[in-house]
């Protein structure tokens, strides 16, 4: 019972980061000044929701009550995104830096997740699989600051 506590409490986390990292990427494709960008965000937008759900099931799996929120922090982030664009512009440029910075985050938390040894080999297949999802962001985030570098 205790593993599968500790599973509930590391999925619950990742949860609220993914939910996070969602609202970030439809926020994003919101703010977007390029059809081509709003179009990928929600994408991700989309696959953050899909491992979410997974992330969810699995929590309900082991008897546990899987988080459905998004957390205050992102929230205070939000706000200063806003403000940021307001000064900004809010330019493709920016925007893309921004989701690069949250997709550091997001990245860092499923690692630490992954290397826990006390999760449940299940638990951490589930974890895996919303990783890629994760990892797949990241990489294309990455890539996108890096080629608009001097623009």
């Amino acid at each position: 019972m205790l593993n599968s506590d500790h599973d509930v409490t590391v999925l619950n986390t990742l949860i609220t980061t993914t939910i996070d990292s969602a609202n970030g990427f439809e926020r994003s494709a919101e703010d977007s000044e390029s059809g081509t960008f709003a179009t990928m965000f929600r994408e991700f937008g989309a696959e953050r929701r899909e491992a979410v759900g997974a992330l969810q099931e699995r929590v309900r799996q082991l008897g546990g009550t899987p988080n459905d929120d998004g957390s205050l922090k992102a929230d205070v982030h939000r706000r200063f995104v806003d403000l940021k664009n307001a000064f900004s512009g809010g330019s493709d440029k920016a925007v893309i830096e921004e989701v690069e910075r949250g997709e550091d985050y997001i990245k860092d938390k499923y690692e630490v997740a992954l290397r826990d040894e006390q999760l449940s080999p299940e638990t951490r297949a589930v974890v895996e699989r919303a990783y890629q999802s994760v990892r797949r962001g990241h990489d294309r985030a990455s890539q996108l600051k890096h080629s608009m570098q001097g623009v």
